[in-house]
């Protein structure tokens, strides 16, 4: 029987920076990141990046001790309600790990500590044709009435 460990990353523990790195680029080549590999600057960079940023909350899946999944979360604000709230930037599992669980596990973890902290919601951005749609929605994601759109604008 597989062994599914869930951990707030350490990105000073060279074996954390080396999943969140792993695992970062292997959603970067997914048809629902950016179906290549990250660009060299960003993996020189990521994980100093997420470190040196003071409102990063990433956690990740191992199963068997090898990288499976991870959630990569960041704080932000209510300004409605004056209180904080995650944002699920980017929540990934790898496709010999699909169906296992690890996706709802990783969501598990991160409504746990939006519970503990006393964080007003969670949120995440999820494209149209994202497969994990359904788990979102199951675990109790809504779309909010009226509908919200998340929208962008490149620099």
């Amino acid at each position: 029987m597989r062994q599914l460990t869930i951990l707030k990353a350490d990105f000073d523990n060279p074996d954390h920076a080396a999943a969140v790195l792993e695992l970062t680029d292997d959603y970067a080549k997914d048809d629902m990141g950016l179906r290549k590999p990250l660009p060299q600057k960003t993996r020189e960079t990521l994980v100093e990046g997420l470190k040196s940023f003071p409102d990063t909350l990433t956690f990740l899946a191992f199963v068997d001790e090898k990288p499976a999944g991870i959630a990569n979360c960041f704080y932000g604000f209510s300004t409605f309600h004056a209180n904080r709230v995650i944002n699920i930037h980017d929540i990934a599992v790898k496709n010999d790990y699909r169906s296992m669980g690890i996706g709802k596990a990783l969501l598990g973890t991160v409504e746990k500590q939006a519970r503990e902290e006393g964080c007003q919601k969670l949120t995440l951005e999820v494209r149209e044709d994202n497969r994990a749609r359904n788990l979102y929605e199951r675990f109790g994601f809504t779309y909010g009435e009226p509908r919200v759109f998340f929208m962008q604008k490149a620099l």
